[in-house]
């Protein structure tokens, strides 16, 4: 055998092993001139795998050709794909395979798994067992506008809420692991529901990204008490908005979606950026800006803190553990400063002119005080006519969207 035998590293390389090769054709089996030209077939193949490398087909193409190899119509691929038009709209390449459909289309026709997968983005879709698509309120999500315009048709659950994951920059999990920290969260919450509303608020922050980083430093007690003034203006709720803009802090408003029991939530962005959500499921003065307050204190005090990402809250519920508690007493040291509250009769007497006065004192609108002393008496015929009630979707547009 030739002992000058060297790697195949250029095409010049390749091509002087190809001549050889020739040269040795018909050698006799176990000389070394058969030996030599069976080391170079061996180097010249693995050149040929690195430099010409043979494409597994495009996923359209190797479904199409599977059906013609097995004499399949369009209409037979409707049991791995769904519905007619969306078996149009995979073989025209107007839809993404969905990771169903893959897994249907792999077991049922035989085409390898890794072919399938090519499709755009090209990366396979995550395995999550126990995810259950049809239990997310798709109607919902699509009559709010929360997802891509479609190609027309039923939209797909799977497709659906893979791509409001996306948009939303959270890595695709179940509910119960999403939910990992949030310690005010309705048990009689439906978890898809409540993790739909989660995403569709985080995608439309990604979306309208603020002009300006978070600025953590901005955020303190301070701050919290200056966003309680603001109740004083007729369009306080938008100024806070702004407000919280200002320091890099978004403010989303949208309505809860049925079987959710919500009032706000503090949500971080895969960038960084704190985002409030706000439901308005109570149209009141006195509750939008203690829930934007309560929210508030879980930015500045826990968000991103032991990788909590997400906090939910019902603030119906009674606070049981630490930080909802912490969040609550800042949220109300910031309406209402512990000393005067303790020591103003408003306390005691529930009088409209107390409230007034107290209200006066720390600088706040009326409707914090009423509230205050509903929540506190746990009497909520009182004051009814105090608290603002209907005062603040008005002022949102998009709440109706």
């Amino acid at each position: 055998m030739n002992p000058t035998i060297k790697p195949i590293k250029t095409e010049a390389d390749y091509d002087r092993a190809l001549e050889r090769i020739e040269a040795l054709m018909g050698a006799t089996p176990g000389s070394d001139a058969a030996d030599e030209m069976e080391v170079l077939a061996t180097l010249v193949e693995k050149y040929e795998e690195a430099a010409y490398p043979i494409l597994p087909p495009a996923p359209i193409e190797a479904i199409k050709a599977r059906m013609e190899h097995l004499g399949l119509k369009s209409r037979d691929l409707i049991p791995f794909i769904g519905s007619k038009s969306k078996v149009s709209e995979v073989l025209s390449g107007k839809r993404r395979l969905t990771l169903g459909m893959i897994r249907a289309l792999h077991m049922a026709l035989d085409i390898p798994a890794e072919v399938l997968i090519q499709e755009s983005g090209g990366d396979l879709p995550a395995e999550l067992e126990h995810m259950d698509w049809q239990r997310y309120p798709i109607k919902e999500i699509v009559n709010r506008k929360w997802v891509r315009p479609g190609n027309g048709g039923a939209p797909d659950a799977e497709e659906t809420i893979r791509g409001l994951f996306h948009r939303a920059g959270a890595q695709l999990s179940l509910p119960e692991t999403f939910f990992r920290r949030s310690n005010r969260k309705n048990a009689k919450s439906d978890p898809y529901a409540l993790q739909a509303w989660v995403l569709g608020v985080m995608a439309y922050a990604r979306e309208h990204p603020l002009k300006v980083k978070y600025d953590r430093t901005r955020l303190n007690e301070a701050f919290l008490r200056r966003v309680a003034g603001l109740s004083l203006l007729p369009q306080g709720p938008l100024v806070a908005r702004d407000y919280l803009a200002a320091i890099g802090i978004h403010l989303v408003v949208a309505r809860h979606f049925n079987r959710t029991y919500l009032d706000g939530a503090a949500l971080l962005l895969d960038d960084g950026t704190p985002v409030i959500g706000l439901t308005l499921r109570y149209d009141r003065i006195d509750n939008f800006w203690f829930c934007l307050l309560h929210e508030l204190a879980h930015v500045m005090k826990h968000l991103a803190q032991g990788n909590t990402t997400e906090l939910v809250d019902d603030l119906e519920i009674a606070p049981s553990q630490g930080i909802e508690e912490e969040a609550d007493d800042l949220a109300q040291e910031a309406e209402l400063p512990a000393g005067l509250w303790r020591s103003h009769p408003v306390r005691r007497t529930g009088k409209v002119a107390d409230v007034l006065d107290l209200a006066a004192k720390v600088g706040v609108h009326p409707a914090i005080v009423a509230g205050r002393v509903r929540r506190e008496k746990q009497d909520y015929r009182i004051l009814a006519k105090r608290v603002g009630q209907g005062e603040i979707k008005k002022l949102f547009q998009e709440i109706a969207a």
